[in-house]
Formats: C-alpha cells, structure tokens, sequence
C-alpha cells in the first residue's frame, strides 16, 4: 500500500502553505525542511485532522501517529498507554520494547504524567510503532528531547518496528536522518 498525495493545497489566513503538492509514499522516508513551510500541516491532513482546501488523499489508513506533543494518558503507565493504542499489543510486548529504550522496572510503574520528557517522548513512539494493525506511520518529530545515545537507539528502534510501512518521519535532526539510512526529500513549498 502507497500514500499517494495528490494536488493537495492549503492556506491559512491568506497564507500558502502547500501549492499543487504531489507525493508517492511506498516506503519509510524523512521529510526535511524549514520551520514553518508546512510539514506539520501536511501530516495533520494525511491524519483527517486539517481539511486541505483542494486535492487528495489516498493510502493513509489505518495509521498510528507520533504530535508533536506526546499526547500520553497521564494516569497510565507508560505500558498501559502503549497497550491502549496497540490494538491486540501485550503488556509483555511493550515492556520488552520500553526496557529497550532505557525504561528501568520502576519507570515501568509510573503513571506516565511523572515520567521525565525524554521517557514521555519514547513512550510516543513506541506507542505508534507497536500500534499491530497501523498500515502507515506519520511521525513528527519523533526524536525530540533525547540525547544522542537517545536518539540512536530510538532510531533503530524506529528502523527495526516501522519495516516496510509507508512511513513520513519529519525531523531537523541530520544526525538521527543519518542513523535512519533512509530516503529524504527536502520539503520547501
């Protein structure tokens, strides 16, 4: 299954954001550009979350999602909250993959709302990643937060769950693109 964006156009307040944008997604790929020129706007469309004022979209469902904000339950626990979205995910299964990530036994027992902001944000990710019936990813800025060592991990986690799903991975971070070893096309409309 392909994303397939076709002619999609959007302003705000007069503003052109995206102008006649057309895009083939077959495989995982970094999206790359200036703040400000649209990327989230695009993933909030792809998501049924914005309505592009002309153009189509195709090929987007099911998708799981990493905002720009983490958007965790609070009161659940990190696994919880990946069990929640996993759709048929086991509370093993997330724990393996938390503890890959850094997660310690008593980070696990936390409500999430007590986790620091790097534990929140890879929480985030693993939730889209493990989400068992998401076809597609839109990941936006999936990285934030982490330190180095962080983003490696997270990175490869990244690479090993999201396969061969269309996937569009927005990120400013070279050093995280470079790690991924994925396709990436500069977007500047």
């Amino acid at each position: 299954m392909s994303i397939v964006i076709q002619n999609l156009c959007k302003r705000f307040a007069g503003r052109e954001v995206l102008r006649n944008f057309c895009w083939t997604v077959e495989q995982p790929v970094v999206l790359m550009g200036p703040s400000g020129c649209g990327k989230t706007t695009l993933l909030r469309i792809l998501l049924g979350l914005e309505s592009p004022d002309s153009g189509s979209v195709t090929g987007v469902n099911p998708t799981a999602a990493v905002f720009q904000e983490d958007r965790l339950c609070p009161q659940l626990t990190a696994t919880a909250n990946l069990v929640l979205a996993g759709h048929g995910l086991t509370a093993r299964e997330a724990e393996t993959e938390l503890r890959a990530l850094g997660f310690a036994d008593s980070d696990l027992a936390l409500p999430a709302g007590k986790l620091s902001g790097g534990q929140k944000r890879r929480a985030a990710l693993l939730r889209a990643l493990l989400c068992k019936d998401a076809r597609t990813l839109l990941l936006d800025e999936p990285f934030t937060g982490m330190d180095a060592e962080l983003v490696a991990q997270a990175a490869a986690a990244t690479v090993r769950l999201a396969g061969t799903r269309p996937t569009i991975l927005v990120t400013h971070d070279s050093e995280a693109v470079g790690l991924l070893g994925w396709p990436v096309r500069q977007f500047v409309e």
